[in-house]
């Protein structure tokens, strides 16, 4: 190797150490690109005239020198290895000279090399294929989206540009991919947050103004008068609710709610939780009980724990059968504590378990908003227990009920450590 090809990479070396350092997206992509494609000419360059060189010597039978092109691609790959994002180096003929660990575990997940294989044999995707194929003829692409399924949906940015030296057809090309599969989801969760806000306020707002103008342009009695102005206070508190529910969740979410977690008796806790809420049991006959034993201590924010509480136990009121009852319990074990929360309503078919604590996600959308639910409750209870080191579950059966359970760590440690 020579010494200006080793001086090259090693400044290359200390540039990515720099830029993997870099917190800007874009920044990272822009430079990566740059010191890529430089790097990935002289490289592409490197191989096709070590490969030229070795097959005039096969032809006259001489002796192989010492491969300097391993050399290089094994430096390449050292500089490389911290890199996230996959680096690609094709030369004319679609072969692979040189990829990172990021690439070989997008295209393979046993991370197995790819050097000298043809595109085609590592992909069948034509967005892949395309790019390539329009920076072997001189076209840069960028922002090609790309999904790969290897070891789960993946979604990446993907930037391919010639390898071509001054007033030359390109040696080859180099393409980058950029993981965007977290900025996708974030983006897609940001979007349904939007469109459920936007619908949850709409509801509200239209009962609230066919209100107030009928009571504006149409004479109207004492009574009807009185029974206009409940609906619409009803319909105000709900949209105040919902904007509370809202603060508070990108409160808990941002990381700006500080716990002041200690000590606490669950047992008065609960009792305190259900007095509050039982005039709310009684207008449907359920019956609230608190089987926690007295003394039971728990390491929790107690304001906290008290308003997960009151969110469960207000839920398994509201749709609970006629008649019905809720019961809290507590269980421990050398790692946890767990606090349940039981009901015998109907219960929850399990194609919706596993979204139920999603943000404005209900089981029965009619039936949660005439009860006055904003759907971010159950998101609120489980970011509360996520910031207390625990977790939040639920178990359910058609037609029996359904179990909530808070997991909390012992003695402040968090679950697992």
């Amino acid at each position: 190797m020579s010494k200006r090809t080793l001086l090259f990479l090693t400044a290359l070396a200390s540039l990515v150490a720099i830029v993997l350092l870099l917190s800007s997206f874009t920044i990272r992509a822009a430079i990566l690109l740059l010191a890529g494609t430089a790097t990935g000419y002289l490289l592409c360059r490197s191989f096709i005239a070590r490969r030229n060189e070795s097959n005039s010597a096969t032809l006259i039978g001489s002796v192989q020198p010492e491969d300097e092109t391993f050399a290089q691609a094994k430096l390449f790959e050292a500089t490389m290895s911290g890199m996230h994002e996959g680096l690609l180096v094709v030369d004319r003929d679609m072969r692979v000279v040189v990829s990172n660990e990021a690439a070989r575990r997008l295209f393979n997940s046993s991370a197995a090399p790819l050097d000298s294989q043809r595109l085609t044999q590592l992909t069948r995707n034509p967005a892949i294929y395309s790019a390539f194929l329009d920076a072997l003829q001189g076209n840069a692409r960028s922002g090609v989206k790309v999904e790969t399924f290897v070891t789960g949906r993946r979604i990446f940015d993907l930037q391919v540009v010639p390898l071509t030296p001054r007033s030359e057809s390109p040696e080859g090309a180099i393409g980058i991919f950029f993981d965007v599969t977290r900025l996708e989801k974030l983006e897609r969760v940001r979007q349904e947050f939007l469109s459920n806000v936007s619908h949850e306020l709409r509801t509200p707002l239209t009962a609230i103004l066919t209100f107030v103008e009928t009571l504006e342009s149409a004479p109207t009695d004492e009574e009807n008068s009185k029974r206009f102005l409940s609906i619409i206070r009803k319909n105000a508190a709900r949209m105040h609710n919902l904007i509370d529910d809202i603060l508070e969740l990108s409160a808990i979410e941002s990381g700006t709610v500080k716990l002041d977690t200690r000590e606490a008796e669950l047992s008065a806790m609960v009792d305190d939780v259900l007095a509050s809420l039982e005039s709310q049991a009684a207008s449907r006959r359920v019956t609230l009980t608190n089987n926690v034993e007295l003394g039971t201590i728990v390491h929790v924010d107690p304001t906290r724990l008290e308003q997960m509480l009151t969110n469960l136990i207000e839920n398994a009121i509201k749709f609970n059968r006629e008649g019905g009852s809720v019961v809290v319990k507590f269980e421990e074990d050398e790692d946890q504590s767990r606090i349940l929360v039981e009901d015998t309503g109907e219960g929850i078919p399990a194609q919706h378990l596993e979204r139920l604590f999603e943000r404005f996600y209900r089981v029965d959308r009619a039936r949660s908003r005439d009860m006055g639910g904003t759907g971010l409750g159950l998101a609120i209870v489980k970011h509360l227990a996520r910031a207390h080191g625990g977790e939040v579950g639920v178990e359910s059966r058609v037609g029996e009920g359904t179990i909530f359970s808070i997991e909390l760590p012992r003695n402040g440690k968090l679950i697992g450590e």
